[in-house]
């Protein structure tokens, strides 16, 4: 099977050096390719080339019955289809078994957000008494006030703040650069946490810029930041749970309810499609029969 391994790794090196694509998404390519393999070793199939429509739907069916969600079945099926389509133009192979093989339609979901009143019960929870207090009062702002991936905000910088007009610079998905302005609730936060408890947390021996440290001094890191948004919300009176995701949908949602063009928001959120961020174009009810009562005349 040296050939199969041989072919993954010009993949993931295509992915890496032409695509631009971040290490966590590599990941999770090789994670479903490698899956694929094992199921070709089931199957007694040797190589790539031998791998028939037939089998391509065989594979289908397969994930079907491990009852995975239709999300995550059509993931593994596009990536796979992707990389035969890699392949077929390095012609390492002749035909694409996956093309003709129908992705599952994904249920359409509503993006979870939090209204206004939660928010505000989620920054009244964060006491800054104390550095890490500060830390998680700062944190939250700052995702709420930017819209930024956990990715993005465990790798800002002090260097990437610039407070005399209010912006961060992000380093996004396929390394591309945007700046993003921050408010004045973010602005304060961010400050008494430099200036105060970033300094107390701060390893003498340790010597980085990271914006967001942990405990012991060092640079807080995607888990860290989902370990102290569970903490926020289980001192705070909310009954929900809460992902890193949510802030980002409701920044976003929030935005658009207040009237911000869609266009904006997909520059903020640094998404290089507008579709992607048409997923925020639901508004809430109360906020729908507010418009209503607001502007039609019969109303």
């Amino acid at each position: 099977m040296e050939n199969v391994n041989v072919s993954l790794q010009l993949f993931k090196e295509y992915l890496q050096i032409e695509k631009n694509y971040s290490k966590y998404t590599i990941e999770h390519y090789h994670h479903d390719i490698s899956e694929f393999i094992m199921f070709m070793t089931e199957q007694s199939i040797s190589t790539f080339s031998d791998v028939q429509y037939l089998d391509a739907r065989l594979y289908l069916t397969k994930l079907f019955e491990k009852k995975l969600s239709r999300k995550t079945i059509a993931r593994k099926i596009s990536c796979l289809r992707s990389f035969y389509k890699f392949l077929l133009r390095e012609e390492i192979i002749i035909d694409n078994p996956f093309s003709l093989v129908s992705i599952p339609k994904v249920e359409k979901r509503l993006p979870e957000f939090f209204y206004e009143e939660e928010m505000n019960q989620l920054f009244e929870s964060c006491e800054i008494d104390s550095p890490i207090g500060q830390r998680n009062k700062a944190l939250l702002e700052m995702l709420y006030a930017t819209g930024i991936r956990v990715s993005e905000c465990s790798q800002i910088r002090l260097s990437d703040l610039d407070f005399t007009v209010s912006t961060v610079l992000v380093n996004g998905k396929g390394n591309k650069e945007r700046y993003v302005p921050f408010g004045n609730y973010a602005q304060e936060a961010l400050q008494l946490y430099i200036r105060d408890g970033r300094q107390k947390l701060i390893n003498q021996n340790t010597k980085h810029d990271f914006l967001f440290v942990n405990f012991r001094g060092g640079c807080l890191t995607d888990r860290g930041i989902r370990t102290v948004l569970d903490s926020i919300i289980e001192k705070s009176s909310l009954n929900s749970k809460i992902h890193p995701h949510m802030l980002r949908h409701t920044f976003a949602t929030h935005l658009l309810n207040k009237g911000a063009d869609m266009r904006s928001v997909q520059e903020l959120l640094g998404h290089a499609f507008l579709s992607s961020t048409q997923v925020y174009t639901h508004v809430t009810k109360d906020y729908l029969r507010q418009t209503y009562l607001k502007t039609h005349p019969r109303a």
